[in-house]
């Protein structure tokens, strides 16, 4: 298409501005050169659209800082267009506030692109309705899918009946049980804990010191089981190593690496299962006077931005959080859309590292 075709205000995006006028999906259509039927296609992600176009489409958008307006599609469809992502809460304690942070965000990216909306909604894992609330979010709210973190991504009970109800179902991180039943998205977290053991043993570290996640979190007990495994292939047992279970709060790995550093075994590592933990261990081990990591060495799990800022920086095994929570969009609305139409639970499996900074040394 040349550019006398192109009116000039789709040329000069700060000349729109000032003219106070949205981009509509036609303009995207004329400046893409495509009939409004594709655009369409491309913002709801369907079928029969070629890589270039669509890809001189989403060139368009970008353009004309076009916007979607999901209620009136939603009136004009009469679908809600609108997801549900389900956080577990623990009344007594702060939430694990980046892991959240950093999944709703890559959610709430993936909307925008995609042109849904997403409900954040947060569910007391002990409340005896917890299944309930969650339900009503297809009925009350109208969410036409749901997303379900840790430990919801592993409740069969909950996910069957969401499945019954006819609302789609994708779950971040499961550790078992919600792979069989619906599509999920996660890193191989026990692969991640036996590579970060193996780093540890490495630097000749045989005594440790482990911070659990909550009981059911069963994406952070792989973590600890692949701990295990590294540790049982150099012939070390439960005598190598005594483990206390907290929340995934800093406060938690504060309060609890006291008791593990104190405990005969004399750790000379503490291994955390998420970066909160391990930065309150950290603190713990500072107020100490103990130098870290002559001292003592600790790793934490997830990569957050805490890793990089506490001292000394924190090693670590990083996983693209933001990109679990994108991934787990882009396949319900895959599944909604009917551009995924595979028979089964579909399992995508992202990359994790290690990441040795300044807190572990060799022993």
């Amino acid at each position: 298409m040349c550019d006398r075709a192109i009116p000039d205000m789709f040329r000069h995006p700060v000349e729109c501005a000032l003219t106070g006028k949205r981009p509509t999906i036609d303009d995207v259509a004329r400046v893409s050169g495509v009939a409004r039927v594709t655009v369409s296609r491309v913002l709801n992600g369907g079928p029969n659209v070629r890589d270039e176009v669509r890809a001189r489409v989403m060139q368009a958008i970008e353009q004309l800082d076009y916007k979607v307006n999901p209620q009136a599609r939603s009136l004009a469809g009469g679908a809600s267009r609108l997801l549900a992502f389900v956080f577990a809460s623990d009344l007594e304690n702060d939430p694990n506030s980046y892991y959240e942070s950093a999944l709703e965000l890559g959610a709430l990216r993936a909307c925008l692109t995609l042109g849904y909306q997403v409900l954040v909604q947060n569910v007391p894992q002990q409340t005896p309705d917890r299944e309930k609330r969650v339900l009503d979010l297809i009925t009350s709210q109208r969410c036409e899918g749901l997303i379900l973190s840790p430990p919801y991504s592993d409740d069969v009970s909950l996910i069957q009946a969401a499945l019954a109800q006819g609302c789609k179902v994708v779950t971040v991180s499961p550790g078992g049980p919600g792979r069989g039943i619906a599509d999920g998205v996660g890193v191989d977290d026990e692969a991640g804990g036996y590579d970060m053991a193996r780093e540890l043993l490495r630097l000749g570290h045989r005594r440790f010191g482990f911070i659990a996640g909550l009981e059911g979190h069963l994406s952070a007990d792989r973590r600890m089981k692949g701990f295990e495994r590294a540790l049982a292939e150099q012939g070390l047992g439960d005598d190598a190593w005594t483990m206390a279970r907290g929340d995934f709060t800093l406060r938690s790995g504060t309060h609890l690496a006291p008791g593990l550093l104190d405990h005969p075994l004399k750790p000379s590592a503490l291994v955390c299962a998420n970066d909160d933990m391990a930065a309150g261990a950290l603190s713990a081990a500072h107020a100490r006077g103990l130098s870290i990591p002559r001292d003592l060495s600790i790793t934490g799990f997830d990569d957050a931005p805490v890793a990089a800022i506490v001292w000394p920086p924190l090693t670590t095994v990083h996983q693209p959080v933001k990109v679990l929570g994108q991934r787990a969009v882009e396949m319900l609305v895959a599944r909604l859309t009917g551009t995924n139409t595979a028979p089964g639970p579909v399992f995508q499996q992202l990359e994790h590292a290690v990441v040795c900074r300044q807190t572990t040394a060799a022993h």
